[in-house]
């Protein structure tokens, strides 16, 4: 039985893992051209119940700790006017809880524990029917379980359902200042060594500690729309520009903030948020399936990367507790990952109704710090 998975990202090669570890094989399928080809992003945040069991079922927990940054797990909250409401440090002793890891730390961890021919590079994929996939250079290959783990913008998804992901009305422009602590050591030590979040009426400042020394600035847009670049005046071509309008986007917030930006090397890239719907789920067909941000994109607040690891690691245990009925498999898989990544999906949107919510500060250390009483 040939079970082919589109997309080397972190689903896709935990789920290959936890066959590999079980004696089944798989081909990965990836439309970039090799690992390094492009940058995997900032910070994960992986909890101790999803991410990190999916680790552990890959045999990759310990290989994780090392590289894992406990400090990661700091926060600080602020209102625009630089008023501190939470501080959160974590002690040298602290356990594991919510470790920060580089994005693409986790990933070469990954495709480091899997054999070489495991993944195909420079396969784009098509379409796929009669049991063979074809890719955009003309080339096929066949497969009996099809598994998209190819993201937000999933061209397997369509074989399962018609859902499409939609504009949330959040817009963000990321930003980063590298080698923060020799460059600019006095904004090292506002941001900490974790997460620093500023949240005001409609617009939030976000900036994340890497295990690269680079500090990496979100800026989030609430209640915009699908346009919202093209009309917002940022010149992204023009960094400098950029950035300086940026800053006037954000009049009226402490200058430690604005000053935040204006330390930002040329790095101005937009990014639009779009989700899936809430509890999205479909009729289980025989010979395809779906994980990770493929079957269930939700907001940017810590369970996208969480669900796609332990969506991999739970469907490739399915798939060998069954290696003769992937049907049954796949079932199974399915009837699990829809009430696991419904809840999160819920809880996601819950957050984000926070963060674009007026007064978003004070409401969200609510939510960090609820009361005893409720």
């Amino acid at each position: 039985m040939t079970i082919a998975i589109v997309g080397a990202g972190l689903g896709g090669l935990a789920l290959a893992r936890v066959l590999h570890l079980n004696g089944i094989d798989a081909l990965v399928y990836e439309r970039e051209p090799s690992r390094h080809a492009r940058g995997q992003g900032g910070m994960l945040d992986l909890h101790a119940g999803t991410g990190q069991r999916a680790l552990r079922e890959a045999g990759l927990i310990d290989q994780f700790k090392a590289v894992a940054r406990r400090a990661g797990q700091d926060l600080r909250l602020l209102e625009p006017d630089g008023t501190l409401l939470l501080q959160e440090d974590t002690p040298d002793d602290a356990p594991l809880d919510r470790p920060e890891v580089d994005r693409a730390d986790l990933r070469d961890l990954l495709l480091d524990s899997l054999p070489e021919h495991v993944v195909r590079w420079g396969h784009a994929f098509a379409h796929a029917e009669d049991g063979l996939l074809h890719f955009t250079d003309g080339s096929s290959a066949t497969y009996d379980l099809l598994v998209g783990a190819d993201g937000a913008g999933s061209a397997v998804r369509p074989l399962l359902t018609d859902a499409r992901p939609a504009h949330t009305g959040q817009n963000v422009v990321e930003l980063g200042i590298p080698d923060i602590d020799r460059t600019r050591p006095d904004l090292a030590a506002m941001v900490g060594r974790g997460n620093y979040w500023v949240l005001g009426d409609g617009q939030s400042l976000a900036a994340q500690r890497n295990g690269d020394g680079r500090v990496r600035v979100y800026l989030s847009f609430y209640d915009t729309g699908e346009d919202w670049f093209a009309t917002s005046g940022i010149p992204f071509d023009d960094p400098a520009a950029a950035r300086t309008r940026l800053i006037d986007l954000f009049t009226g917030w402490d200058p430690r903030f604005t000053a935040l930006i204006a330390a930002c090397d040329d790095t101005v890239l937009p990014r639009s948020i779009t989700t899936l719907p809430v509890g999205l789920t479909w009729p289980s067909t025989p010979g395809v399936t779906l994980l990770g941000d493929a079957a269930h994109l939700m907001p940017p607040v810590g369970q996208g990367a969480n669900m796609a690891l332990l969506d991999g690691a739970l469907l490739g245990l399915a798939l060998a507790a069954h290696p003769d009925d992937f049907p049954s498999a796949v079932k199974e898989y399915e009837r699990e990952m829809f009430e696991r990544t419904s809840a999160a999906g819920r809880q996601s949107a819950h957050i984000q109704e926070i963060l674009a919510s007026p007064d978003a500060a004070r409401k969200m250390l609510a939510f960090f710090q609820p009361d005893p009483r409720q």
